[in-house]
């Protein structure tokens, strides 16, 4: 008997709440303008009609577990993927690459959560075939190599609808979306 296909979503935690909070927020994200996980795996499942696994990779270096996040993780069908590693390591994104290349052996579709341009030859290898992949991310921060690759990209807030609150956001748009009631608030 075949297993079912299924939706690999592979969360970069860290790279999510470093371009929130570094790029546009310029401080630490409040809870509310923090992604809801759970919007991110049922968009992923209603985009290509299909069962979803979320695995969360966390960097677990410093020897302790955010518990409670772990535990939220946990109650919305997330695999929390807790890494540690040297300091001079990126665990995360290792952690994500060894989970693309070994991906490459199963007949699952992929959607990636991070902007970061460090997965791309991975993913447009990923993408040869039948296989889906994708990434969910902020367009504007998200690496333009995804697009030279042809990449999918869908948007978190403008797409996904991940956040409860309105990100300030400034980027382009298209002229048939402008809504100039949105900037007489």
């Amino acid at each position: 008997m075949t297993a079912e296909r299924r939706t690999f979503v592979l969360v970069d935690g860290e790279n999510i709440d470093a371009t929130l909070g570094n790029s546009l927020l310029g401080r630490r994200p409040l809870p509310e303008e923090r992604p809801r996980w759970d919007r991110v795996t049922a968009y992923a499942a209603e985009l290509w009609d299909q069962p979803v696994t979320g695995l969360f990779f966390l960097n677990a270096s410093n020897g302790q577990l955010p518990s409670a996040f772990v535990q939220a993780l946990l109650a919305l069908d997330y695999r929390p993927v807790p890494l540690s590693g040297r300091a001079d390591e990126k665990v995360v994104d290792i952690g994500i690459l060894r989970t693309l290349d070994a991906l490459a052996a199963h007949d699952d579709d992929v959607l990636l959560v991070s902007h970061d341009a460090d997965f791309a030859d991975r993913l447009a290898g990923l993408a040869s075939g039948r296989r889906r992949v994708g990434v969910l991310a902020l367009r504007e921060y998200a690496s333009s190599q995804f697009d030279t690759l042809g990449i999918e990209l869908h948007d978190l807030e403008d797409e996904v609808g991940a956040f409860n609150v309105p990100l300030p956001r400034v980027r382009i748009i298209p002229l048939d979306e402008f809504d100039p009631e949105r900037f007489l608030r």
